[in-house]
């Protein structure tokens, strides 16, 4: 009884480092917000936020702006750290057209020139947005080689 006492309370010791959050995966804290543009609420869309080494995480927008990210599970948030972030706001028109909400430019997180730091849970991260004198666009397209 006394050997198996002192390995169970090392087992105890040495189990949460080795799980993390208990799920075998990165530590993530919950993280939500507002994406604005021009200081007014994207309605629609989807945001991403990239770290430079672990998995991103992406929430749609809501009429509102309001976002919750998900990186494993829905509401799980992110990871601690630096990341990128990108905004795609794309509303099919049809099977030829899109209208754009929000430039081009945010789509990409490499190029967005959007970055923001989790150092813990958040429910006000605000991401804004600016057209820079420009508006929605419409944008059409055609399907060739079908």
């Amino acid at each position: 009884m006394r050997i198996v006492c002192p390995l169970l309370f090392l087992g105890l010791l040495v189990s949460p480092v080795l799980t993390g959050c208990g799920d075998g995966r990165p530590r993530r804290v919950p993280v939500s917000g507002r994406v604005l543009i021009d200081g007014e609420p994207l309605s629609h869309g989807t945001i991403m936020l990239v770290p430079h080494d672990a998995r991103p995480s992406t929430a749609p927008l809501d009429a509102q702006g309001r976002f919750t990210m998900n990186c494993f599970d829905e509401g799980d948030g992110a990871v601690l750290g630096t990341h990128r972030v990108g905004v795609s706001a794309v509303k099919p028109l049809s099977g030829s057209s899109q209208q754009w909400l929000a430039p081009k430019r945010y789509v990409d997180y490499n190029d967005s020139g959007l970055e923001v730091e989790i150092t813990g849970p958040t429910d006000d991260l605000k991401i804004e947005l600016t057209w820079d004198g420009g508006r929605p666009f419409v944008e059409t397209f055609q399907y060739e080689g079908y």
